[in-house]
């Protein structure tokens, strides 16, 4: 039976390595890791900031709705999904998306799935801060987010364990 995915909206730092270690201890049958860390770029030098807004609860409610998706669809032993929020500077961390399975295909499955899902279905909001200062608008999914969401809903087949 898998465990429930831990899920957190937080304007803090995460440490990578502890929430892989904690995910990865509550099991010794777990065969395979997979985790997907996302950084903020610095737009080739322009960016000061991305600041990410989202409704507190709502959010969390979401991401937990696409986690329970992916640990019902794949045997996935656990899942940590971790969404900064606030302004975060290049090279900080943005998102963390860790999955635990006995099998390898099972846990890559998993996070991608998870990972195209945040990108396009989690609500949150993201501008750029300039180095000089200037707010962006706010960004839109690009299409490439929307393509990688639509190989989900073709693909009907479990991954094997």
């Amino acid at each position: 039976m898998s465990a429930e995915p831990t899920v957190r909206v937080q304007r803090d730092d995460f440490d990578t390595a502890a929430e892989v270690a904690a995910l990865s201890a509550e099991s010794a049958d777990i065969g395979a890791v997979v985790t997907f860390t996302g950084l903020c770029r610095d737009e080739h030098g322009t960016l000061a900031a991305l600041e990410l807004e989202h409704y507190p609860g709502m959010a969390e409610a979401e991401i937990r709705r696409i986690a329970d998706r992916a640990m019902e669809r794949w045997p996935l032993d656990g899942m940590t999904v971790i969404h900064r929020s606030g302004q975060i500077r290049p090279r900080e961390n943005i998102v963390l998306v860790a999955a635990v399975s006995r099998h390898r295909d099972a846990a890559f499955e998993g996070a991608r799935f998870m990972m195209d899902f945040l990108k396009t279905n989690a609500p949150f909001w993201k501008r750029e801060i300039g180095k000089d200062g200037t707010q962006g608008s706010w960004v839109d999914a690009r299409d490439s987010d929307d393509a990688a969401l639509k190989r989900w809903d073709q693909s009907t087949k479990k991954t094997p364990g």
